[in-house]
């Protein structure tokens, strides 16, 4: 679910909200060196158990919401497991239709080399074809909103 937050801007919302649930908030899409297509957002992980926050680098989102696309048009499914990772794999996904129309996505959050000292996975589920197609046009509009 996407969030139109004047404070804080766009923030994109995945997972479902509850006590036993992990969330995944994406915010603060930047653009550190002006013109250049270097595009950074922040990832939050928000759970009973766990509160995460990093940023991620991409090269004008790596992406990101092209392969999100790709699994909502292939609602049919497919076999084996597609990945996605960012420019410096700081976030990391790997995506599984399974039997039932949903798809598994698994979220790595990792630490920056040269330390990674930590990692964190998590998985969401989503029906294939249109909650897929509208958490891949929730990510897009992030994504472009350093530009307007």
């Amino acid at each position: 679910m996407i969030d139109d937050d004047t404070s804080d801007g766009l923030v994109v919302r995945v997972g479902t909200p509850g006590v036993q649930a992990v969330q995944l908030l994406f915010s603060e899409p930047t653009r550190p060196y002006g013109e250049e297509p270097t595009l950074d957002f922040i990832v939050r992980v928000r759970s009973r158990w766990v509160s995460i926050e990093t940023s991620v680098r991409t090269w004008d989102g790596d992406g990101l919401h092209s392969f999100l696309s790709s699994l909502a048009e292939d609602f049919r499914g497919w076999q084996g497991v597609r990945t996605w990772h960012s420019l410096e794999y700081d976030l990391t996904l790997s995506a599984e239709h399974r039997s039932g129309g949903h798809v598994h996505l698994t979220w790595g959050i990792h630490n920056r080399p040269p330390a990674e000292e930590w990692h964190f996975e998590t998985t969401t589920v989503h029906a294939a074809g249109e909650d897929m197609q509208h958490l891949a046009a929730e990510i897009h509009a992030l994504l472009i909103s350093p530009a307007e």
